[in-house]
Formats: C-alpha cells, structure tokens, sequence
C-alpha cells in the first residue's frame, strides 16, 4: 500500500485531515505516514538542513505528499517546508509525487487533470470544455490559494501534479486510492522547479498563529 504524508494548515483544517485519514484507513487508500513537522525550531538552522531533516526523519519512506489546501494553507512556513522536503532526493529517501486537494471553498469547481488516463477515470461525467492553463498569471487566478511553489511546479512541463477539489474526494474512496497509486507510478519522473527559496516566516496577517 503507498504511504502517504499530509501536508495541511493544523489549526484551520485538522477535521479534513482526520477524515482523509479515517476514509484511508477505512477503505484501504493508502498508508497514513505523517508526523507533525510544527516542532522544528528553524532560528538556528539553515535551509538545507531543515530540508534533510523533514526528507529523511518526518516524511521517511513515504511516496507521495497529499496538500490539503485550505484558505490559509499557502501563508504556513511549515508546509512550504513539507513540499520542498517532498520534491528532493535525500540521502535516505528519495523525492515524493505531489497530490492537490484543495478543500471546499477553494476553487471548488476547477482542477487540473495531469495524471495519465484521469480526464476519463475522474471526470468522465464532465461534459464541458477542456482547456489548457500556460501562463503563471492564468495559473494564479484560477488558484489564487495555491502555495506559490506549487503554482511553481504547474507551470513545469516535466512535472506531472494534479490538483483535484475536496468534491471528488469525499465518499469516494475509490478516487483517492486511485489518485495516490497514480502519483506514486509518476513521482521519479518528476523534475521539480527548486529554485524558490524556503519561507523562514509565516505570512504578516497569519504569522502569529500557530501551525
């Protein structure tokens, strides 16, 4: 079974999380392998160092790294951290596939369907138009809560990341144990945009809230 970590805002969305685990564990979609990184203490620690210790000690032998993206996700240091960390190679584990699942009121009726065979899977009672999303402009208004390093890798054409609404998750197992075998197959094709340097600080409106 593929082992997961969930990369999600702790404070704001702890009951999406909670639930993707239960249905997981339910119904056999995945492995639930995430530790909480909020404890790390970056005053003193360089990126490169953040980034090894989440790779190799918190993210482990996972494959993929579900975002929950909520309203507030991409204002949280710690799960810029998270993906980072999931999109390298570390000395103990290699880079992770990255799975979109933006929570309800976040882009609840768009999606990008980049995992071989998902338009037909997923989508197949979708009957409007398909269009193609190129510029980084158009990428920000169709989701103007995506972290900005996720945002990053779909401008990317060497990287294959979907991003799917909570709507096609939720009583749906099927779709989620087929969503993470799919990113698992893809992930070490993968060739993540790293040039953006890690957050060190929360946003100026969530900064001093806990993760």
């Amino acid at each position: 079974m593929t082992k997961v970590f969930i990369s999600y805002h702790h404070k704001n969305d702890q009951g999406r999380k909670e639930h993707l685990s239960w249905m997981a564990s339910r119904y056999e979609c995945f492995e639930d392998g995430s530790v909480n990184t909020g404890d790390i203490d970056d005053d003193h620690r360089r990126s490169e160092s953040i980034r090894t210790l989440i790779r190799d000690n918190y993210l482990r032998d996972t494959q993929v790294t579900v975002l929950l993206c909520g309203m507030e996700t991409h204002e949280r240091k710690h799960v810029d951290w998270e993906l980072k960390s999931s999109m390298i190679d570390g000395e103990l584990n290699k880079k992770s596939g990255i799975l979109v699942i933006n929570l309800p009121g976040v882009a609840d009726n768009l999606w990008c369907a980049d995992l071989p065979e998902e338009k037909s899977v997923i989508y197949s009672d979708y009957t409007g138009e398909w269009t193609s999303v190129t510029s980084r402009k158009d990428w920000e208004e169709r989701f103007p809560l995506m972290p900005a390093r996720i945002v990053d890798q779909l401008m990317c054409d060497d990287v294959c990341l979907s991003v799917v609404p909570w709507s096609r998750i939720e009583g749906k197992p099927d779709h989620l144990r087929w969503f993470v075998d799919q990113t698992a197959k893809i992930r070490s094709q993968n060739k993540y945009d790293l040039s953006r340097r890690m957050r060190r600080q929360n946003s100026p409106v969530a900064s001093h809230r806990r993760r």
